[in-house]
């Protein structure tokens, strides 16, 4: 089973809280603080790897957690970090977030390693929260808890020369001729179902083709399989066009060769426009000089190439045009990223709502988030600073604008209490 298409889940580690400790050892009960800082949580990487053919392994493994940091621990020192995690994919994979639907990575070369969505950072210890005036502080900070974010993989095979035709026409026979290939080959419709890869060598060149399974009428608008083969053919720097010459099925050469290209013009004007050469396959069957003579006097645009694919006759040739055309173009790049990465809560950033009916205010976004990491209720230190940050970030004065009145109940997080003017 062939897979190039699959959502994944990937979160980062949280990070580890800061300790919250004080020196203490025979003879020194009551010593300094000297809780540590929290461990960084484990970032989440996504890496090429060119001994995989596809995405078939994700449909049964599609949640990856990185390691969560440790907690600080006493005598200053650091929590562990958590362990990163990296998830190995074929190459010519588009990373997308899945929300928003934009492209976060291009994994395009072998070892090729990008960060997906970095871990959270450690809680200080309470020895970061001594000053002159507090010397002892029984608070430490928690560490940042991240999010769960779904990924879209869609893998576009990397060739050079994309391979095309009608079902049953000779292109995985071709690949096999031409290249080191060894696709399954049969005498009837849609025997491959997959892109096939071959390295074509010639002397001291090279070039990588690949076998598209067969188009069929409608495939622009997904008809049979059409979407997932013509995605493949994006990256290809230009076509091969198989037709078969001898029409021994009946159907007629020229017509596939248009209705092919209507195909891909529908699909894409880019595909539309990639440098092709004609291949005449079967030119060995009785009634193929025919055909060549009638299709020559309608297409005069493309070099075509008479071949037997099953004999290997006319191959030589063909690779050479091919090299020819290759030799004029620029060689194929990733899909640029767009400017996007998963953006950590603006600790300043405030939203205030009121539930009406009951006289509530309720105060969220990432400040609420970073007082939640930072305050301990049952520390007076850690409460005088809270009450600090709200004054400090215009909270309180945005309540009285928004008609705050003596008495109503304000909830920060999971701190609620009664607001004195």
């Amino acid at each position: 089973m062939f897979v190039d298409k699959v959502k994944i889940t990937v979160k980062s580690g949280d990070g580890g809280d800061g300790m919250n400790s004080f020196k203490s050892f025979k003879g020194f009960a009551n010593g300094g603080p000297d809780g540590g800082d929290g461990g960084k949580g484990g970032d989440v990487y996504v890496v090429g790897d060119k001994d995989k053919n596809d995405l078939v392994e994700f449909r049964f493994g599609s949640k990856f957690t990185a390691g969560n940091g440790e907690r600080g621990g006493t005598n200053n020192c650091f929590g562990k970090g958590g362990n990163d995690i990296v998830i190995a994919l074929p190459l010519g994979t588009i990373v997308r977030d899945a929300e928003s639907g934009k492209i976060i990575c291009d994994v395009y070369h072998d070892g090729e390693k990008k960060l997906i969505a970095r871990g959270g950072n450690g809680g200080k210890g309470n020895v970061r929260f001594t000053t002159a005036r507090r010397h002892a502080p029984h608070f430490a900070q928690k560490g940042e808890k991240t999010q769960v974010h779904t990924l879209l993989l869609e893998l576009k095979v990397i060739a050079d020369v994309g391979i095309i035709g009608f079902p049953n026409v000779g292109k995985s026979t071709l690949l096999s001729k031409i290249s080191a290939a060894k696709p399954k080959i049969a005498d009837y419709h849609f025997t491959t179902l997959s892109p096939n890869l071959g390295v074509v060598k010639y002397y001291d060149k090279s070039f990588v083709a690949a076998d598209i399974p067969g188009l069929i009428e409608g495939a622009a608008e997904g008809a049979g399989l059409g979407h997932d083969f013509l995605r493949h053919i994006e990256r290809t720097r230009m076509l091969c066009h198989v037709v078969d010459i001898s029409g021994i099925e009946g159907r007629d050469p020229y017509e596939d060769f248009k209705q092919i290209n209507a195909e891909l013009k529908q699909y894409s004007k880019k595909l539309a426009s990639l440098p092709q050469v004609v291949v005449f396959n079967k030119c060995d069957i009785p009634g193929a000089e025919e055909n060549i003579k009638n299709f020559r006097k309608k297409v005069r645009k493309y070099k075509k190439y008479p071949i037997s694919a099953i004999k290997g006759e006319g191959t030589k040739e063909l690779i050479e045009g091919i090299f020819e055309v290759l030799d004029t173009l620029p060689p194929a790049e990733p899909v640029p990223a767009d400017e996007f990465a998963y953006e950590r809560a603006d600790v300043n950033e405030f939203v205030i709502g009121k539930d009406e009916t009951e006289n509530v205010w309720y105060v969220t976004g990432g400040l609420v988030d970073m007082l939640e990491r930072n305050v301990v209720l049952s520390d007076p230190d850690s409460m005088a600073y809270f009450q600090k940050i709200l004054r400090d970030k215009g909270v309180i004065r945005e309540l009285r604008k928004r008609g705050v009145q003596e008495d109503d109940t304000i909830v920060i997080g999971e701190v609620e209490f009664l607001f004195k003017d």
